[in-house]
């Protein structure tokens, strides 16, 4: 059984009439009355019932009719599917990524794969850096989002985000009131921030533009867990910008100067060695990329 021959039952089961199926499917009515003798000589049973004058469906050909159909029409989704694939429009990339970018960074990129490539699934894994340096490397994660500088062998990596720091801290503390800290107003005052295991050159690139010791009350693994911590009353969290976007009611944050010292988060990939990964890089650099 044939999809041409398919294909020409049906055309010639909606005209009822040899030659404007013919014309229809751009053959000549020989052909197509060859094409209805094969499929029915394949089926053993009678579909049509044709004289000089009408052409009409048997009941097997009723029946056949909607089958006919749906096999046509799965056979065109089929081919979609493949030419869609060979675009790299349909897959699933497995997506790492660092808290800080849920805010923001991350629901931008999800509501862009969504509108412009739906059949594209993206599997989001929250881990940080390192755990994703060696996922990507052993095959486990296609890219990941995570703080940069990150040097790792075999990963590559491309900035993403840009952005400031800012203190978070509980809304009744004295450092509130102002509406820009100084890295020497943290002196004496019990700091949270990201545990350098997490994210080692991120932690040494801000320890460096700091220019002062901290008091180090606790070095975390989550930003949501240091606001916690901040909303208790137990001491203000430094972090990035958009990582503080969503505070705790009884929280504010106040920006750090830093000077031109940005918190960069970066997109990080092993290989692009399929269309759909190559297809969600080009998508995420067009969006994010400098």
């Amino acid at each position: 059984m044939e999809l041409k021959h398919l294909r020409a039952f049906v055309v010639l089961a909606q005209e009822l009439h040899f030659g404007r199926a013919a014309a229809q499917l751009s053959i000549v009515q020989p052909a197509l009355s060859m094409q209805i003798k094969l499929l029915e000589s394949g089926l053993g049973v009678r579909l049509l019932e044709r004289n000089r004058h009408s052409v009409t469906l048997t009941d097997a050909g009723r029946a056949f009719l909607p089958e006919a159909q749906a096999t046509l029409h799965q056979a065109a989704r089929a081919a979609d599917a493949a030419r869609a694939s060979s675009r790299g429009e349909i897959g699933r990339v497995r997506l790492g990524f660092v808290s800080s970018v849920l805010p923001q960074l991350l629901p931008a990129l999800i509501r862009a794969v969504h509108q412009r490539y739906p059949r594209i699934e993206l599997e989001l894994k929250d881990m940080p850096g390192p755990d994703q340096a060696a996922a990507l490397k052993n095959g486990q994660l296609d890219f990941g989002l995570m703080r940069l500088p990150a040097a790792h062998p075999g990963v590559q990596t491309r900035v993403v985000l840009r952005e400031s720091f800012c203190v978070a801290l509980p809304i009744d503390h004295p450092l509130a009131a102002r509406e820009t800290l100084q890295p020497t107003d943290l002196i004496n005052v019990p700091v949270y921030i990201l545990a350098r295991r997490y994210a080692p050159g991120f932690y040494d690139a801000f320890m460096q533009a700091l220019g002062i010791t901290l008091d180090i009350a606790s070095e975390l693994g989550e930003f949501t867990t240091m606001l916690a911590l901040v909303s208790a009353g137990l001491g203000v969290g430094v972090l990035p910008q958009q990582a503080a976007r969503a505070l705790p009611a009884n929280c504010v944050s106040r920006h750090l100067e830093l000077g031109a010292f940005q918190a960069s988060t970066g997109l990080a990939w092993a290989e692009l060695d399929s269309a759909v990964k190559t297809r969600l890089f080009n998508l995420i650099m067009e969006l994010f990329g400098e």
